[in-house]
């Protein structure tokens, strides 16, 4: 049996571990973080080009076979995840060394970090509804934790309101475990593939309550309509590279799950697919309207967040088509647009933080001046901005291509007006940043002191690395759109994933 499937959460658990070890002895913490995070890129990268070379890779656990053990099951689009995990992980561990103060990594920054990257991981390789569940309370104790460290009043206003709602989450998510094991007792993913599409065939009724339930617990992880009144206020909170790591990845482990769950568990049902892409759509329009009315940076940013899910929630969406070209292009759309959007958001909180550092606010109306006083932050701001825009030819660009062109085949007209209309919005919101951050003078007419030639680099290496990988999908799309179409092969391929992850023949 390999092991290898296992090390996206040995990894992140060990280094969480070893930094709660070193807890009184901050230097060596932060080594332990780095060479952590660096090992769990790697394992990233081994476990992409294993399965992308070998197949899915399955590790059963405790001494019982599936579906009664605990299984990790990693296909194409799990393993793409754990590497973006990683490599979101590796930036922000490097930008947090000169963002996050001593007293916050006094207190175990770097172990709760590891811990939240543990249960994203978790989360992303597990085949099991009951693990899944474990992985998710275990993202939310170090992802709590992340947002509360330092106290501050708004700090914990914005934990409170994060923990509690993803508690509801949580509490909907027992509820539809508990449901689901009274019908088809198993909670193995490949074993309920097969029990619920019996199920559905003489209740269907109850298969579509239960996956109701679903949808509102990964509704609110995601930041789904009308789910995400909460994300606004939480992530504009804490410190930058918190803010990152979480606009980064935490959304799309609600995303990563309703693909799984409602793509290779539950039977297609019309319904279900039908409720996503209204609730897509208007996602897309309330989260733009919310972030061109805000002239704060970080909540200008989560609000984008919110819209950009709606992109991702519509092409999934399609997955309801009969035409089987459109539901392989929506899936292809639905990949793809994740990996650009989980690099361009962390980059664009990143940067963030870095304008917070030298003029000391988020506040659009207090900066100006930036285009003439730091010229390369200009630059690496107009890279991630245009492409969430779906500029040409940056990621955000094919990204929002494939969603218009799998809307236009399945005939979704008034959802490719939302989208359209979105992404217009969306490059007014982030001209609006541009002109008062960069572009028109200073309105305070100080000085403002240089950071420190080496914190300032710590911040600018990961900016940079991100924004060259974001240029770089844009202008050769092709390896990463490959990687999407057999994700999404794989995906569609149901009864593969059933026996892969030991559903009953």
């Amino acid at each position: 049996m390999s092991l290898l499937p296992t090390l996206p959460v040995l990894v992140p658990l060990l280094t969480a571990a070893l930094c709660f070890a070193a807890w009184k002895t901050v230097r060596v913490q932060r080594v332990i973080a780095v060479t952590g995070a660096a090992a769990l890129l790697c394992a990233g990268t081994w476990l992409l080009t294993a399965v992308l070379e070998q197949g899915p890779l399955v590790a059963t656990l405790g001494g019982w076979s599936a579906p009664f053990g605990i299984t990790f099951a990693v296909d194409i689009l799990s393993a793409l995840m754990v590497l973006l995990a990683g490599l979101m992980g590796l930036v922000v561990t490097i930008y947090s060394l000169a963002d996050i103060d001593r007293a916050r990594q006094e207190h175990g920054y770097f172990a709760f970090l590891s811990l939240m990257l543990t249960g994203i991981c978790g989360s992303f390789v597990t085949a099991d509804i009951f693990n899944l569940y474990v992985w998710f309370e275990v993202m939310l104790i170090g992802s709590f934790a992340l947002m509360a460290l330092g106290g501050e009043k708004g700090q914990m206003e914005g934990a409170m309101k994060y923990v509690t709602l993803n508690l509801v989450g949580s509490s909907f998510f027992l509820a539809a475990a508990g449901v689901l094991y009274a019908v088809t007792h198993t909670l193995n993913m490949g074993d309920l593939s097969g029990r619920l599409a019996e199920v559905a065939a003489t209740r269907p009724n109850l298969v579509l309550a239960i996956s109701a339930l679903f949808l509102v617990s990964f509704g609110i992880k995601a930041g789904l309509f009308p789910l995400y009144f909460w994300l606004p206020a939480s992530y504009a909170t804490p410190p930058a590279a918190v803010s990152a790591i979480f606009a980064g990845l935490l959304t799309k482990v609600g995303v990563y799950t309703l693909i799984r769950i409602f793509g290779s568990v539950f039977p297609i049902m019309d319904r279900n697919f039908t409720i996503l892409l209204v609730l897509a759509g208007l996602t897309m329009i309330l989260g733009v309207f919310g972030a061109v009315s805000r002239f704060e940076i970080r909540k200008i940013l989560s609000f984008h967040i919110i819209s950009q899910i709606g992109y991702m929630m519509a092409a999934f969406g399609l997955l309801a088509s009969p035409d089987e070209e459109v539901r392989r292009l929506a899936l292809v759309a639905a990949v793809f647009y994740i990996a650009h959007h989980i690099i361009v958001k962390t980059n664009l909180f990143l940067i963030g933080g870095v304008i917070r550092a030298m003029r000391g606010t988020y506040d659009l109306k207090r900066l100006g001046g930036l285009a003439k006083t730091a010229p390369w932050l200009a630059v690496l701001f107009l890279i991630p901005a245009f492409s969430l825009a779906g500029i040409p030819p940056l990621s955000g660009f094919w990204a929002k291509l494939m969603v218009i062109k799998a809307g236009f085949m399945a005939g979704q007209y008034v959802l490719i007006a939302a989208a359209l209309l979105a992404g217009l919005l969306t490059l007014v919101s982030m001209i609006k940043i541009w002109n008062e951050a960069f572009w028109k003078p200073d309105p305070t007419g100080v000085s403002h002191p240089a950071l420190p030639r080496a914190r300032l680099l710590t911040m600018v290496i990961p900016i940079a690395v991100l924004a060259l990988l974001t240029v770089a999908i844009g202008i050769w799309p092709q390896a990463l759109f490959e990687v999407a179409e057999r994700a999404a092969d794989q995906i569609l391929d149901v009864e593969s994933y059933r026996l892969m992850i030991g559903g009953t023949p």
